[in-house]
């Protein structure tokens, strides 16, 4: 048994799990696990820049897991930073910074890298299931980025494109440092046309149309599930491996599309850091659906961190 520690520091998240790996039986016990909405990725599509603010919020996230993870005794830590810290000019800052709190530095991963941990994360427990037809393809809605990865057993073919929720909300939905509610017909037909073009870009790498079954992971993919669900509070246990059809995504979408902020904050189970980048998140969810020829999602709470941590031991 191997306790170690992974962290997954994405546009939007960054979020530690502590856990004790048994990597020859494949057993994973799970000790802590924690999440904090930072924006580390604030303006980087317009500026190319991580910004000061952003960047202090995730230093402060970083000293909060450096005290739990101390407490936990973790053997081994696993730093992975995503696409932000990627586009970013001054990603040395970042780098230097989290190297001082953690003592690790971290590992700004390339998209191909970080779509292998998704999978990894997705379909450790699904590999042997009778009740899921292979290929898997899983698809992680990022902030900055989406991963596509076909596979059965291993990983086939997986690429990764710049649509993430924050990136197109901020993009698209943003007027004057304020998201635009609701937002009007030719922002979401921009939305919409940024994502085909980006999902073309995927299928020349990933046969999206071959896989049998869509896992969709992070935390668009789980808010849309929750609310499908009608839950009164965020619930893991009832998310995972919950079944989400095209008609409940397209209605939700739908909805999405014609809230305002206050509509959207009162959903039970939405988290405040999601609140504006949700719709844009179930724009990509949809689009993904429809090409890939979906009836359903099957929603997985396990992704790139929990890859992360089987990596790590």
């Amino acid at each position: 048994m191997t306790r170690v520690a992974a962290i997954d520091c994405g546009t939007n998240s960054i979020r530690l799990l502590v856990a004790d790996v048994y990597p020859a039986t494949g057993h994973f016990a799970e000790l802590d696990r924690r999440m904090r909405i930072v924006r580390l990725g604030q303006g980087v599509d317009r500026t190319g820049r991580l910004a000061p603010d952003a960047l202090e919020r995730t230093f402060d996230a970083c000293r909060e897991y450096a005290a739990a993870i101390e407490e936990l005794g973790a053997e081994r830590i696993r730093f992975v930073a995503t696409s932000a810290s990627r586009d970013a000019e001054n990603s040395d800052t970042f780098v230097r910074g989290v190297l001082d709190i953690l003592g690790v530095e971290p590992e700004v991963v390339s998209g191909d890298q970080e779509a292998q941990l998704s999978f990894d994360g997705a379909t450790k427990e699904l590999v042997g299931s009778d009740h899921l037809d292979k290929p898997y393809l899983v698809v992680d809605i990022g902030g900055g980025s989406t991963e596509f990865v076909v596979g059965d057993d291993e990983v086939r073919a997986a690429r990764s494109v710049d649509i993430g929720c924050v990136r197109m909300t901020e993009r698209h939905l943003v007027r004057d440092g304020v998201v635009v509610d609701p937002p009007a017909a030719d922002r979401v037909a921009a939305i919409r046309a940024d994502i085909d073009a980006a999902i073309d870009l995927a299928e020349k790498t990933v046969p999206i149309a071959d896989a049998a079954t869509l896992v969709g992971l992070a935390g668009t993919v789980t808010t849309v599930a929750a609310i499908a669900l009608g839950l009164e509070e965020y619930d893991s246990e009832a998310i995972h491996h919950s079944r989400v059809s095209l008609e409940q995504v397209r209605e939700i979408t739908g909805r999405l599309l014609a809230s305002t902020h206050e509509q959207r904050a009162a959903i039970p189970a939405m988290h405040p850091g999601r609140v504006d980048v949700i719709t844009a998140g179930a724009l990509v969810l949809l689009a993904v659906m429809e090409r890939a020829g979906a009836a359903e999602v099957v929603v997985s709470e396990h992704d790139i961190l929990d890859g992360i941590a089987w990596s790590a031991a």
